[in-house]
């Protein structure tokens, strides 16, 4: 690891190395409460187990900004134990059946953490038919447990967390990594050095920061965070896959290219005024950005249908091969989108959010 960045690139090391399922996000949780403590007035949590950090403003009508990542990543459950030892799984969140077999996760129990490998069918063994048809369905998980007995001997039991289990690399130029996970601890690394970033400074806004639950699941932890917070405004801190290997130039996500400033997907437009107000602080700034289209949500989602309706947006990064053991990612788009966050924090006031409520 070179020096450039060296402190932002240990970060990223650990909270990408980091196992946390949907509804297993404990070890993020405990992560992020010890690295944000000395940077926040408090430190609350949702009935659901989201952490987030208060920053109180001075000023008497300062509106309420809640900057949200999410701490889940993509991983299974273990749904059944067969005679032979084996395990079989639900997945949580999106996985795609190609990239799942032959992979080392780690299988959480009561009882401890176990190496586990993902099965797969030697092509010797395979019929014709039976290798063009790959099924999540139809993959084991496996243990080494000689039987069902022993695998509950040692504490494996329905309902457990399987998760990727991976190193985080630095690639060769520097530029980029290789790790899983980046979808959503983009979002846990900018919150804790956004924190940092701001520790001096006096604010124009009340900031609620921090990280849900269960997002790759149907966006469900957002929904307790922002009704037991009650933001004014609402920023997700996420990051969508790339599709830039072909070479268009077109593409929605391209690495390199700057933060995502995303306008569409299938569950929120952002709105107009949203939209004047992301892209004058990005300008103004000479923070690198390129649009993006979704055909998948954020917490965005879920947020800006609550309460009364809440102005909500996305700031983004793309990253390639997401929802697998291998995602890789740039450095200097990350950095677009911290900054990107500390300029809409340091600017968002009570006239910025009136703007946003206009809807004229």
């Amino acid at each position: 690891m070179n020096n450039k960045n060296s402190k932002t690139k240990e970060l990223i090391k650990k909270t990408t190395e980091l196992q946390a399922t949907s509804g297993f996000e404990h070890a993020v949780r405990t992560f992020m409460h010890k690295e944000m403590k000395p940077y926040v007035d408090e430190i609350d949590y949702d009935g659901l187990g989201g952490i987030f950090g208060v920053k109180q403003s001075s000023q008497n009508d300062a509106p309420k900004l809640m900057i949200a990542a999410h701490m889940d990543e993509v991983g299974f459950m273990v749904s059944a134990i067969t005679k032979k030892g084996l395990i079989k799984v639900l997945p949580l969140g999106g996985w795609n059946p190609y990239v799942v077999s032959a992979q080392r996760f780690t299988l959480q129990t009561k009882k401890g953490d176990y190496p586990v490998v993902s099965s797969s069918i030697p092509p010797h063994l395979l019929k014709n038919e039976e290798a063009t048809k790959p099924s999540i369905e139809d993959i084991l998980f496996d243990g080494g447990f000689e039987s069902k007995d022993e695998a509950e001997e040692y504490g494996v039991r329905p309902g457990d967390a399987i998760v990727p289990k991976v190193e985080t690399v630095e690639l060769a130029n520097g530029k980029a990594f290789l790790g899983k996970a980046w979808d959503n601890r983009f979002g846990v690394t900018l919150v804790l050095e956004l924190l940092e970033k701001l520790k001096d400074d006096s604010l124009p806004n009340t900031l609620i920061v921090g990280a849900n639950v269960q997002e790759e699941v149907g966006l469900r932890g957002t929904k307790g965070a922002v009704r037991k917070f009650n933001p004014d405004a609402f920023i997700a801190v996420d990051c969508s896959p790339a599709d830039d290997l072909n070479g268009d130039e077109e593409a929605f996500g391209r690495l390199g290219e700057g933060f995502l400033l995303r306008f569409q997907d299938p569950g929120m437009i952002l709105s107009k005024e949203m939209k004047d107000f992301l892209l004058d602080t990005a300008e103004t700034h000479d923070i690198p950005y390129q649009y993006f289209v979704s055909k998948g949500g954020t917490d965005a989602v879920a947020a800006h249908q609550l309460n009364e309706g809440i102005p909500s947006a996305v700031i983004g990064v793309p990253a390639r091969y997401i929802h697998t053991h291998q995602s890789l990612f740039r450095i200097d788009d990350y950095e677009a989108a911290r900054e990107m966050a500390y300029q809409v924090v340091k600017s968002f006031d009570r006239s910025i959010l009136e703007t946003l409520k206009l809807n004229k």
